[in-house]
């Protein structure tokens, strides 16, 4: 087995029954009540939650410091005896800790990151700069805090094992443009990739990769800036399928205009297939775990459950 993924970047070391899983916070501080309840959720999946006591601190925007969140990351990556970390929550502040972290011992450590929203910044950061897979998982603050009603214990734990997700049809997907495409999956929250440009830690994915995008809470036309804007910077042209999220509250009040309205229009033409509403990021069903710089398919049918997402190659091996 290889511990390269066929787009070249490195695989994380896998998280078994008993291993050790390391909570951070490189973003917003969170409710410590929601904290000891993601603790309970991880110990009954059969692994050990560690932390170390900065993950309780707190600044007016962010859970501390940039510089001991940094070092508080780097020291979960390969001092903790962890097999994964695992971001509490994102909220706002995970971009400011990327000068402080050292490329070569995250990619040394090979720890798996999990986490979605706010830590896109560091899943571009892994897979751009270290070239490290990553998850796009659920965190503890708001989804394993609250157990299988808000994340997908199968997908979680299977991300962070040596097997592929395989075939992903889940229920409520809707095809934009039809087609089908392979290549290795990236993405992520939209404005964490646009607030990636132009800086030392862009977002890169390879020409033909498939994208994954979510959003919350954007009314339609911001989607539409924020996607025009991911056109005019080349970011869609270098994608063979585009896979977005549900993207609750993106519809303006009433359903007037609709989030959907807005991607077909900035997708129209695309070369590709678009699917929209799959439960991953933010959701309104429980989230499905990802692994991100794997290879994937798309099929984007007319008919419903002829759409699908497909997971071919495990992010882990030992």
């Amino acid at each position: 087995m290889t511990d390269q993924t066929a787009a070249g970047l490195l695989k994380f070391r896998p998280v078994k029954p008993g291993s050790r899983v390391a909570l951070v916070a490189p973003a917003s501080a969170f409710d410590r009540a929601e904290f000891e309840a993601g603790v309970a959720e991880l110990t009954r999946l059969g692994l050990e939650p560690v932390w170390d006591e900065t993950v309780f601190e707190r600044q007016a925007l962010s859970a501390g410091r940039p510089q001991v969140r940094a070092e508080a990351l780097m020291r979960a990556f390969d001092s903790m005896g962890a097999d994964a970390v695992i971001a509490v929550r994102g909220g706002y502040g995970s971009v400011e800790v990327l000068p402080l972290l050292d490329v070569d011992r995250i990619r040394k450590s090979r720890t798996a990151f999990v986490g979605y929203s706010d830590v896109t910044s560091l899943h571009s950061f892994l897979g751009s700069t270290v070239k490290l897979a990553s998850v796009h998982g659920a965190m503890v603050d708001g989804r394993l805090a609250k157990g299988p009603s808000a994340y997908d214990p199968g997908s979680f734990l299977k991300c962070l094992s040596e097997e592929p997700l395989r075939e992903l049809p889940p229920d409520g997907l809707e095809m934009l443009a039809p087609g089908a495409a392979s290549g290795p999956l990236f993405g992520g929250n939209l404005t964490q990739i646009l607030a990636s440009l132009a800086t030392p830690f862009e977002f890169r994915p390879p020409f033909g990769h498939i994208l994954f995008l979510e959003e919350v809470n954007e009314r339609p036309y911001r989607l539409h800036r924020m996607l025009t804007q991911l056109r005019l910077a080349g970011r869609l042209q270098r994608a063979a399928g585009v896979v977005f999220g549900q993207l609750p509250g993106c519809d303006e009040p009433g359903g007037r205009v609709t989030a959907r309205d807005v991607i077909a229009e900035v997708m129209d033409g695309f070369q590709g297939p678009v699917l929209l509403g799959f439960p991953s990021g933010h959701t309104t069903t429980p989230l499905i775990s990802l692994p991100f710089g794997v290879e994937a398919r798309v099929i984007a049918g007319p008919h419903p459950g002829q759409s699908r997402l497909s997971l071919d190659e495990a992010a882990a091996c030992p």
